[in-house]
């Protein structure tokens, strides 16, 4: 915190103010700019990722589903492929059945059985393996229409799984670019807002005059309290309502130009020197009487055509002092009223 410091000479006052503190107050704010964006990506990325988990989650249900149905098929399919040897092994027998019975018949062997008999047995034995068959190719033909729907459902699946990849590229650079997007947007607005509070600044300096009573802090128009309000008091005098009545008429042309879409405040802030109260008076302590201050000055430019939308009144009392010293030049100082053009 910068300490004015002052000379006499030849019974004049002169103040000197470091630059540093310009600087040093704007790179706190471009400081406080970049941690506002950085949490508000950080906010929209989260409910990105929490959608994007929620599909994913699904898909993986549905993936779990379809690989227990894959398995119940793949056993399925095993015992098919059982059944099918087996027949297989019973087709091989029974063909060798029926060459041994041909070749009975080729050499006329069988005692007790005529011709007729044997052409019979024949016959049903060759009826019965043309059933066998055809209930073996009927099984085989179920097994090809089962593995051909499994097969099927898998490709689905891949589909899915390959859409849901896609919607997820898909979404990290849409998040990617709303992140660009919202830093040039915030960006573009800090600019827009310091471009309008240095023409607030260089009116209220041509309005106000050169004055040591009233001086710039690094972002904030500052008032020594004795320019506007009585000792202990917090209602303006006739000084302080004619400097306020400035300060309205600039800050309502100025309305006119920032754009709608800027939601620009002033902020009147109220501050004490740390002597405390007597407690006797309409103010019990330095927090009531700075933010009395401050609301004063808010409800006289509200009386002058301010909206009361672009006004804030704040009182901080004794404790952000400008000067930490304790002594009268410091306790003078400390006493004041700072205004600060600001967004919401």
């Amino acid at each position: 915190m910068a300490i004015n410091r002052t000379r006499r000479r030849g019974g004049e006052r002169v103040d000197y103010w470091p630059g540093f503190v310009d600087a040093l107050s704007t790179l706190l704010l471009a400081i406080m700019f970049l941690l506002s964006v950085f949490v508000l990506a950080q906010f929209i990325l989260s409910q990105e990722i929490s959608g994007k988990d929620t599909v994913l989650n699904r898909l993986n249900s549905q993936l779990n589903e379809l690989t227990a149905l894959l398995s119940l098929e793949q056993s399925s399919n095993q015992d098919l492929e059982d059944q099918i040897r087996t027949l297989t092994s019973n087709l091989g027998k029974n063909k060798e059945e029926q060459s041994r019975l041909e070749a009975l018949l080729s050499r006329g062997a069988g005692a007790a059985s005529t011709a007729e008999e044997r052409a019979d047995l024949l016959s049903e034995t060759l009826d019965g393996e043309r059933k066998v068959s055809r209930r073996a190719l009927n099984q085989v033909s179920l097994l090809n229409q089962q593995i051909k729907a499994l097969r099927t459902q898998m490709a689905a699946l891949e589909d899915a799984l390959d859409a849901s990849e896609k919607k997820d590229r898909e979404s990290s650079t849409k998040i990617a670019d709303l992140g660009k997007r919202l830093n040039v947007a915030l960006a573009k607005r800090v600019q827009e807002l310091n471009r309008y509070r240095s023409d607030f600044f260089g009116r209220l300096r041509e309005i106000l005059g050169n004055r040591d009573d009233i001086r710039v802090v690094g972002d904030r128009f500052v008032f020594q309290s004795e320019v506007l309000f009585p000792s202990g008091g917090a209602q303006l005098n006739p000084a302080g309502l004619g400097e306020m009545t400035k300060l309205a008429k600039a800050l309502i042309e100025l309305g006119r130009e920032i754009p709608d879409e800027i939601e620009w405040v002033l902020r009147v802030d109220g501050h004490t020197d740390n002597i405390p109260l007597s407690g006797s008076g309409r103010y019990r302590d330095n927090w009531e009487l700075s933010s009395g201050r401050a609301t004063s000055v808010v409800k006289y430019l509200i009386q002058q055509g301010v909206p009361a939308k672009r006004l804030v009144a704040a009182g901080f009392g004794e404790f952000q002092p400008l000067d930490p010293e304790d002594n009268q030049q410091a306790r003078d100082r400390n006493r004041r009223i700072e205004l600060k053009l600001t967004e919401k």
